[in-house]
């Protein structure tokens, strides 16, 4: 990967992991669906005003079908999963099990597209759940039993996610990563409004919820959609969702700033843990030059 990808990578994982924060606000007060439904319609309506400053021309209705499908299982279906399984999830359980899509990922391509899924990969992946489980921890105050079905929820989502991941680097070649944004918000907006329409909350939301939609919306979904997309282009399905791992990551770290949380020994060794599995999922490769191995004799 190139540094701007890598750079690309880290703030598309700052910006998702506040995304569980802001809807573990939301969505007990606005319910899932119209939370999701601000979400996505508030983002695709900034990405359009975005493309007019630049006086990018949008174009969307030739792949209007292909723009439903993805605005499905892309956005509409996954978010509403997570937000309706973040009414009992914590925000940090929540991420932890959204660490398995770029599983998923792997699988889906490997059943769709006969991807190779090698040991190593697997491995990585593995591993990779295994640091975000390590570095945010299990939230055992609510119960196993009680966290299955909302549990059941996000990792559908995850699958969700995986099969987006494919979908778009096989229907969207060409197209542009700001069209792909738009086209997915807006698409997701005309598929969740009349499920929106008929879950409308009796009460005004608080500013600390409208704050938090309009975070949710502008940040950590138009701005990070469109980071989304150009890495799928630019390095492809499996790598980019690797980002999963850090998402959890950026959750502490805000959790540290705004919520004064405690950074435990924990952290340092899930991060490792999370380090090296994208190593291993990205297939990194580290050599030494030789001059280096070179031990000279006296």
């Amino acid at each position: 990967m190139k540094a701007r990808d890598v750079l690309m990578l880290v703030v598309l994982a700052a910006l998702w992991g506040a995304s569980f924060l802001f809807m573990r606000v939301g969505a007990p007060a606005l319910g899932p669906v119209v939370l999701i439904e601000l979400r996505v319609l508030l983002a695709g309506l900034a990405l359009l005003a975005i493309a007019v400053f630049v006086k990018h021309r949008v174009q969307v209705l030739h792949k209007w079908k292909s723009y439903l499908v993805l605005g499905a299982v892309n956005a509409a279906v996954p978010f509403t999963l997570i937000a309706t399984a973040e009414l009992q999830l914590s925000a940090s359980l929540a991420a932890i099990l959204n660490a398995t899509t770029p599983l998923f990922t792997a699988l889906v391509s490997f059943v769709w597209v006969r991807e190779s899924l090698t040991l190593k990969k697997l491995a990585g992946l593995l591993l990779g759940i295994f640091g975000v489980a390590v570095l945010v921890g299990w939230d055992a105050e609510s119960g196993v039993q009680g966290l299955l079905l909302p549990a059941g929820c996000s990792l559908l989502a995850a699958l969700f996610y995986g099969m987006a991941g494919v979908f778009s680097a096989r229907h969207f070649k060409g197209e542009t990563s700001m069209d792909m944004a738009i086209g997915q918000q807006l698409a997701a907006a005309l598929l969740l409004l009349p499920f929106a329409a008929v879950t409308l909350p009796e009460r005004i939301p608080t500013l600390e919820v409208t704050l938090s939609v309009l975070a949710l919306a502008i940040f950590c979904t138009a701005l990070a959609y469109l980071l989304y997309f150009a890495l799928i282009q630019n390095v492809g399905a499996v790598k980019t969702l690797s980002v999963t791992f850090l998402v959890p990551v950026f959750g502490i770290l805000w959790g540290a700033i705004f919520l004064h949380e405690a950074v435990t020994i924990g952290t340092a060794g899930g991060l490792l843990l999370i380090l090296l599995s994208i190593a291993l999922v990205m297939n990194l490769r580290f050599k030494l030059k030789s001059s280096l191995l070179k031990i000279s004799k006296k």
